[in-house]
């Protein structure tokens, strides 16, 4: 995995999704699947981070603008 810091969004989707298929095929010694278990939960972290950063920056500019404030990603709003 590059630095978490240097990811973008797509590249880091793009990591879990194979870790993903991994795991599913089931092919994966034990260990490794820890390993890849915790890399994954990082890369979700991380893709969580950036979905997030994203919607309070849309917000702010939405707001700025004097537009209605933006629901959030869960649409909790």
């Amino acid at each position: 995995m590059t630095e978490k810091s240097e990811l973008s969004f797509e590249e880091a989707m793009e990591e879990l999704e194979e870790i993903v298929k991994q795991l599913e095929e089931g092919d994966v010694p034990l260990e490794k699947s820890i390993t890849l278990y915790q890399k994954g939960m990082k890369l979700s972290k991380l893709c969580n981070e950036k979905l997030t950063s994203v919607q309070n920056k849309m917000t702010k500019i939405m707001n700025e603008h004097g537009e209605a404030e933006l629901f959030d990603i869960q649409g909790d709003n």
